[in-house]
């Protein structure tokens, strides 16, 4: 495969001055059978080439946009009662879900255990009414929901990235290999990502990577095509909407550029009372604890729904 090369991009000089980075098209392994089943069947499947972010956009870039733009992110903004039916009053105003660590070990099938909603969250104010973004400019935007990072795309003259696409740049080269950078979680015991430290999640992190929550982007190694924090730090939005498990793939040939899933079928048939659609987020985050969700790894994915950021959710961008 030949070697990646840097992209000066009209789009990207917009938004910041860093550069994309060219990825030549390929073939390569996307899933996997070996962890969680929503990655199964492992399938080769081929992409054109592309140009992706080297970092997940930052505060810094997204201020840049809303300076331009006037944006108002979907956390700023008051719910709609009806796509919330039985919620309180009080929780429809604008906010975001915050992770709030536990005081102690917790039943880790309960999410709503750390994570809270709270009024006056955006990408503004991570953690809420009271904090800011002030010394956090080159930490992953955060509290974005689909509709924020789709328009920051466009603004950009940029696109949000495919599962597909997105899996091919994580892996860096390494067709197959567990993690961004080979199948060692600590190659030399060195750590490679900002995740959870330590197995006592969600209620007490030993602070081994130096940080607690975001980390600047860039602070840990980059993978095999110089991307930073395909790993780690914040889950990152596709464009695919969600499927429960990759289709069986034609044994014949790699799909070309495929793209997963409807709008309808992305529904959580689990929850009917939620008619919103999921996509597809990918690489995990600074929450992810091997002892709970060994989820920072290329093949890795989980739903989002489209009008929910989160305190861990971000995005990067892509142009053809």
């Amino acid at each position: 495969m030949s070697e990646p090369v840097l992209l000066a991009s009209p789009g990207i000089r917009r938004a910041t001055p860093d550069d994309a980075i060219r990825l030549p098209g390929g073939t390569f392994v996307m899933g996997s059978d070996r962890h969680y089943p929503e990655e199964a069947p492992a399938h080769r499947v081929s992409v054109d080439g592309f140009a992706i972010d080297r970092y997940a956009v930052t505060n810094e870039r997204f201020a840049a946009f809303v300076t331009a733009t006037g944006y108002v992110t979907v956390a700023e903004r008051p719910l709609d009662p009806a796509q919330f039916p039985g919620a309180p009053p009080e929780n429809l105003v604008p906010g975001s879900m915050v992770f709030t660590p536990t005081r102690g070990p917790v039943d880790l099938r309960h999410l709503n255990q750390w994570w809270t909603w709270r009024p006056g969250a955006s990408w503004r104010h991570p953690r809420g009414p009271r904090s800011g973004i002030d010394k956090l400019g080159e930490h992953p935007v955060v509290h974005i929901a689909y509709e924020d990072a789709a328009s920051f795309a466009r603004w950009a003259g940029a696109a949000l990235p495919t599962e597909a696409q997105w899996e091919y740049a994580a892996r860096g080269g390494l067709d197959g290999a567990d993690f961004t950078w080979g199948d060692e979680p600590r190659p030399g015991g060195r750590i490679m990502a900002n995740t959870w430290d330590g197995p006592d999640f969600p209620w007490r992190s030993t602070g081994e990577s130096g940080w607690i929550r975001t980390a600047p982007v860039g602070s840990f190694p980059p993978n095999g095509y110089g991307l930073f924090d395909m790993a780690g730090n914040v889950w990152e939005w596709t464009a695919d909407w969600w499927t429960d498990q990759h289709p069986v793939a034609d044994s014949c040939c790699a799909p070309a550029n495929p793209r997963g899933g409807t709008a309808a079928a992305s529904l959580d048939r689990r929850q009917p009372q939620f008619s919103v659609p999921r996509k597809v987020v990918k690489g995990g985050s600074h929450l992810c604890a091997d002892s709970y969700c060994l989820r920072y790894r290329p093949a890795a994915r989980r739903p989002q729904m489209i009008d929910t950021g989160m305190s861990h959710v971000g995005f990067r961008c892509v142009w053809s």
